[in-house]
């Protein structure tokens, strides 16, 4: 008798997707185990060298997938609605754990959270409106600059570096929502 294991559909499914959206959802199975390995790491810097291995790799697919897709012709629209909420998912989790922990500072967790909410809401406008947002040169910096915190933050719990690069993410991260905004006011005026 011939019984299926019960990842088998699972796995299968998995597999029919193409590689960028395999990466996508790679990133996103990563995040427990990210989260996971920075509860554990408070005491352990093998533990930190670990998690900061896992948010990288996740990281380094954020990069990957989109590149592969647009070289390869293979956006998608699972791609186009997953890839930035893995990413959210991500930075956002990362961020909130590194709070709790005392690493971020609440505020700027805040204001990293807030942005995304303001822009999303932007962009659902603009759909609406037949509209599409495309990402912002200050959008993709502003995401570079939160990875690298998350890295950092990740390995030490504070100090000079670490304040001064949240300081510099969290103005990034401010400019990058207000220049959304200003550059897409017309949208705002035609939400009814």
């Amino acid at each position: 008798m011939n019984r299926k294991h019960p990842l088998d559909g699972l796995i299968r499914a998995f597999m029919s997707l193409n590689l960028p959206n395999r990466l996508t959802l790679l990133r996103v199975a990563l995040v427990p185990l990210y989260l996971v390995l920075l509860w554990f790491s408070q005491n352990s810097k093998l533990l930190s060298v670990l998690a900061l291995a896992v948010f990288a790799a996740a990281s380094l697919t954020d990069l990957f997938d989109g590149k592969i897709a647009r070289k390869r012709h293979l956006i998608t629209n699972f791609g186009k609605f997953m890839d930035p909420i893995a990413d959210k998912l991500l930075t956002h989790t990362a961020f909130i754990m590194l709070a709790a922990m005392g690493r971020l500072n609440v505020v700027a967790c805040i204001v990293f959270i807030a942005r995304e909410f303001v822009v999303s809401g932007l962009r659902l406008c603009a759909v609406e409106q037949g509209h599409v947002i495309a990402a912002g040169m200050s959008g993709k910096i502003k995401t570079v600059l939160q990875m690298i915190l998350a890295m950092l933050l990740t390995l030490v719990s504070g100090g000079y570096i670490a304040g001064l690069l949240t300081f510099a993410t969290a103005v990034m991260t401010l400019y990058s929502m207000g220049e959304y905004v200003w550059q897409n006011r017309s949208v705002l005026g035609g939400a009814r």
